[in-house]
């Protein structure tokens, strides 16, 4: 007989977000019907051309317009009071804002703040299972760690992935293990077998699930078939 836990675990769906500021890329996420969210930062924004705070508050409104579900968004203070302005202002262009706060004492203290307030947090650039206890005991409702960039340094990035998520296990913790810079399907794959909550990717590493070489195959074949039969 399945426990009330085990049937809440069965429940819990992998959420599939996409890193990317290009409204026509979370278009087309929206209409193949698998996105759950989306997450920004300031160099997304940039890529996109987007400049001057109006332009940028105004690009995540339309965001959160175009997406059920949480959208990050990142301050770029690093003070303290910085950060809360910044996160307060966030918060109050739409209830999908999640405020992106980087792994900085200040910003530890800042999203203690913003869980007091009830305001959504993503805490980004983690890098050890250290910063992502940190930021959970303080109350983020995600923790970002940032697999590709670990790779790049000879690091084993899905395996922080796997440790933060034993840890969270242990005691409880509701933040979600949010796993950044993830760059192929081996990497998504992956991070769905070691119990990630959360993915975000290119759309890019999302579409290349559907592709498989036999997939074509098989198609063509069961076409050529019905063609035949029905000339």
């Amino acid at each position: 007989m399945l426990t009330a836990s085990s049937q809440q675990l069965i429940a819990q769906n992998m959420k599939f977000f996409i890193d990317t500021a290009n409204l026509a890329e979370i278009r087309e996420a929206v209409e193949l019907g698998i996105l759950d969210g989306v997450t920004t930062n300031p160099s997304l924004m940039a890529k996109e051309g987007i400049r001057g705070i109006d332009n940028v508050m105004a690009h995540y409104r339309q965001i959160c317009e175009m997406v059920d579900g949480d959208v990050s968004a990142e301050v770029i203070a690093t003070d303290y009071d910085g950060i809360i302005r910044e996160g307060e202002e966030l918060a109050e262009l739409h209830p999908n804002i999640v405020v992106k706060v980087p792994m900085i004492k200040e910003g530890v203290k800042a999203i203690k703040y913003f869980s007091d307030k009830g305001i959504k947090t993503n805490c980004t650039l983690i890098f050890t299972a250290g910063q992502a206890l940190l930021a959970a005991k303080a109350g983020a409702t995600y923790v970002s760690p940032f697999v590709g960039r670990l790779d790049d340094i000879g690091h084993d990035g899905l395996q922080l992935v796997e440790q933060i998520v034993q840890i969270f296990s242990n005691y409880g913790y509701p933040t979600e293990v949010l796993a950044a810079s993830v760059r192929h399907v081996p990497h998504l794959i992956q991070c769905a077998e070691i119990g990630a909550d959360v993915v975000t990717c290119p759309l890019s590493v999302i579409t290349a699930l559907i592709n498989h070489p036999l997939t074509d195959k098989g198609l063509a074949t069961f076409l050529a078939d019905h063609k035949k039969v029905n000339a």
